[in-house]
């Protein structure tokens, strides 16, 4: 499993070099067949037999930390889900995105996002997971962002970014926390232990982390601004990052971690409310929208609120409900937001006040969102997947059992109401997508561009999709024991088999879905009378509006609170620095009792040791005094000279000799850096200065006298030295134990600085090349 993983990125290494060859094949092609053959890979797993399988590929066993891949019905149907609406999406793209886009840059974005993707419903190591999840978090930005030279673009992106990485700290916190509880990194181990984890004092705050992680990926409400200005990437991005994948990928873990919190009332509190808040919100504002993939985007939200819910839910029947509308939601949203692109590329324009009878101009493209739209309404006609599950979710509010606590009594009373308030508003944003593109008077004075029907290959992604709602409608039980059991199954162990039939008689469910054609019938006709509402509700309060003060607030209060003390002095600067460390660390100190002074234990001191003594501290108090910066130099080098001896001195050759080098260089790179700069100047301070750099200089002398004191005088812990000299030798293979430490033992320390002084060097390159181009115009 680990190659369908990886596939995708390693063959993202190469779409550079195929992009070249965009003039004369588009790199969508090549990019097609990766997608397609994970996808292939992966089906031959659907059966009545299927088991669950797990790989294991050792990545830091010292941490237990490996790639262990864990495939069962629920990361089977996502991974089905995140190729196979790939595929399409890829195969969309092609005929979208004109060859004179940054193609090499889409198709390394997406197969990026494509993998990180598998990852995330793959991972049975927690920590995988997360690092998978904030890999989606990143290429989902660099998607959304694609087109870069929009304002509007790089607004929704950092928004992206913004709350879907607070939901990812945020989860890793809970993860982190079920890790100290459980003693392991693997999901299924850490659900064989949910007695344990439910009997933990951090259960709800386990519980918030992981919900706050998935409820901002998944766009529940207030979280959900950054979907709708996720719109600003091109439609295949939406199609397969809003539709199928990404905004799924909470549902993923939530439904992965039902089984350890199912039990819990509170899990069943806060996920049913916020998913149903969420679907009626989302349905809500759906209306309102002009933009054809701004109703989408909202649509899309209802949608996921809905699914969020009944995994709230928790029931047998709910939970077989949410897994089918996560395939239905897939197939129909999917060719809805394919629909909404190719009548953007076709007429110049998303904008539905603008749109209007172009059913004559784009007949196949209407008959695809009118099964997409109906499906999407849950209207009942026998050949739309969408009723099915619509109706089950219904029958799944009604079939709620009774709480312990008031406030969840209640809450399952109400349940039912709010999913037909939220259905209903479905049904009305369904028809005001159709009849509002596809019906009513041309408008063709209002287009960018005279309308007609896209070509055959960019059709062919969306009649897929649409052939999958219908046939699905035809046969619900085709895709049920073999597949979408199994999934179930992996969420609320309980589940065995759902039965799905299209009429079961004028029951409750039924009544309900006609309620909701009826009143959502009523509500579409009737949009304008009551379109004001928005005014009042939401009116100018808004979640967006509470996020763009708190980025602006984020913004202008450290910019203030920087200009108080920014005074463009580097003296300055040294002396808040200074004070800092010696405030900072002297209370410290002082409050841990870590000031000790004992001189037990110290060796003879010599002659010889007290003139070397002597001639640092002249040097270092003849820099004060020196005018000439080469003089400067110099004396500070007596300085580091001086260290060395000492270290000669104390039988310490190792040290010697790095100080040796070390100052060595320094000094000449000082002597190379100074000989290009002015000449220091005397400088004339008050006496007020002058006093303040001598207690600031004398304080922090005292200080580090007083640490480098008091390191030696106590003994809190057990020195590691012996162990750098016991294992120097056989683990590092070096005599010289210092340079060991440094290569080997803290081999990474050591290349993050030498790393660190490149990323210096290359700004500094940049500036200098900088400045000659200006001085050169």
């Amino acid at each position: 499993m680990i190659f369908a993983v990886l596939l995708p990125l390693l063959f993202a290494c190469f779409i550079p070099f195929l992009s070249r060859f965009k003039d004369k094949v588009h790199t969508g092609i090549f990019t097609f067949f990766i997608p397609f053959i994970i996808f292939i890979y992966f089906i031959r797993f659907i059966g009545n037999s299927f088991e669950p399988i797990r790989h294991t590929y050792r990545w830091i066993p010292s941490l237990n930390i490996n790639f262990d891949f864990y495939l069962d019905g629920l990361s089977l149907l996502f991974v089905l889900l995140i190729s196979g609406i790939g595929a399409l999406v890829v195969l969309y793209s092609i005929y979208y995105l004109s060859k004179s886009e940054r193609l090499g840059h889409f198709y390394v974005f997406l197969l990026m996002f494509m993998a990180a993707m598998l990852g995330v419903v793959l991972s049975d190591n927690v920590f995988v997971l997360y690092t998978f999840w904030e890999l989606t978090s990143i290429s989902s930005f660099l998607l959304i962002g694609y087109w870069h030279f929009k304002e509007r673009s790089r607004y929704g992106a950092q928004k992206s970014l913004l709350l879907t990485v607070f939901g990812g700290l945020s989860m890793f916190g809970g993860l982190t926390l079920l890790t100290v509880i459980t003693g392991t990194t693997s999901i299924q181990a850490m659900i064989s232990q949910s007695d344990v984890i439910l009997q933990s004092n951090y259960l709800p705050l386990i519980l918030i982390f992981i919900l706050l992680g998935a409820f901002t990926k998944s766009a529940q409400f207030p979280f959900h601004i950054w979907l709708p200005d996720a719109m600003e990437a091109p439609t295949p991005v939406s199609a397969y990052l809003h539709s199928a994948t990404m905004v799924k990928a909470g549902l993923f873990l939530v439904a992965r971690f039902s089984p350890i919190f199912s039990s819990y009332e509170w899990f069943f509190i806060i996920v049913s409310l916020v998913g149903i808040v969420t679907l009626c919100w989302g349905s809500y504002m759906a209306v309102r929208q002009t933009d054809l993939k701004a109703i989408l985007a909202f649509s899309t939200i209802s949608q996921l609120g809905m699914i969020m819910a009944m995994l709230g839910f928790g029931t047998k029947i709910a939970v077989f409900a949410a897994v089918f509308h996560i395939l239905n939601h897939a197939t129909f949203k999917g060719s809805l937001f394919m629909v909404a692109g190719i009548v953007d590329h076709e007429t110049g324009t998303r904008d539905i006040r603008k749109l209007g009878g172009l059913l004559t101009f784009m007949p196949m493209t209407a008959t695809l969102a009118l099964f997409g739209t109906f499906s999407m309404a849950g209207i009942p006609l026998p050949f739309l997947n969408g009723f099915y599950s619509k109706e089950l979710f219904f029958e799944s509010t009604l079939n709620l059992s009774n709480a312990t606590s008031t406030f969840a009594n209640g809450l399952v009373t109400i349940i039912p109401y709010l999913a037909v308030f939220g259905s209903i508003f479905t049904f009305a944003y369904s028809m005001y997508f159709l009849f509002g593109v596809f019906a009513g008077p041309k408008q063709l004075d209002q287009l960018p561009k005279k309308p007609h029907e896209a070509p055959l290959g960019m059709l062919i992604s969306p009649i897929v999709l649409v052939l999958g709602v219908i046939l699905i409608g035809i046969m619900p039980n085709s895709v049920n024991g073999s597949f979408l059991a199994h999934a179930a199954h992996s969420i609320n162990s309980q589940f065995q088999s759902q039965s799905v039939a299209f009429w079961h008689g004028l029951s409750t469910p039924f009544i309900m879905s006609l309620i909701v054609i009826g009143v959502g019938t009523l509500i579409y006709v009737t949009r304008d009378k009551w379109a004001n509402i928005y005014q009042l509700i939401p009116g100018t309060r808004s979640v967006n509006n509470i996020y763009n003060k708190g980025v602006s607030g984020m913004d202008t209060f450290p910019h203030k609170l920087t200009n108080t003390y920014m005074s463009g002095s580097l003296k300055h600067y040294m002396t808040y620095i200074i004070l800092a460390i010696v405030i900072g660390t002297s209370t410290i100190m002082f409050l841990t009792n870590g000031f000790s002074i004992n001189f037990s234990d110290l060796a003879d001191i010599t002659i010889i040791e007290m003139v070397v003594v002597l001639v640092i501290l002249i040097g270092a108090v003849a820099t004060i005094f020196a005018n000439n910066n080469l003089a400067i130099i110099l004396i500070t080098g007596i300085v580091g000279y001086g260290v060395s001896i000492l270290f000669v001195i104390y039988r310490a050759p190792d040290l010697a000799l790095t100080q040796l080098v070390i100052e060595t260089v320094s000094v000449a790179l000082f002597l190379l850096c100074f000989y290009h700069l002015p000449q220091l100047r005397k400088r004339d301070e008050k006496l007020g200065s002058k006093t303040l750099n001598v207690i600031i200089a004398i304080s922090i002398g005292s200080l580090m006298t007083l640490i480098g004191i008091s390191a030696h005088s106590t003994n809190w812990y057990e020195s590691i030295s012996e162990y750098f000299i016991e294992k120097s030798l056989p683990v590092g293979g070096g005599k010289n134990i210092v340079n060991v430490i440094l290569v080997d033992m803290r081999g990474l320390d050591t290349l993050f600085e030498i790393t660190v002084l490149g990323i210096a060097g290359l700004a500094i390159f940049s500036l200098i090349k900088l400045r000659k181009n200006k001085e050169a115009e």
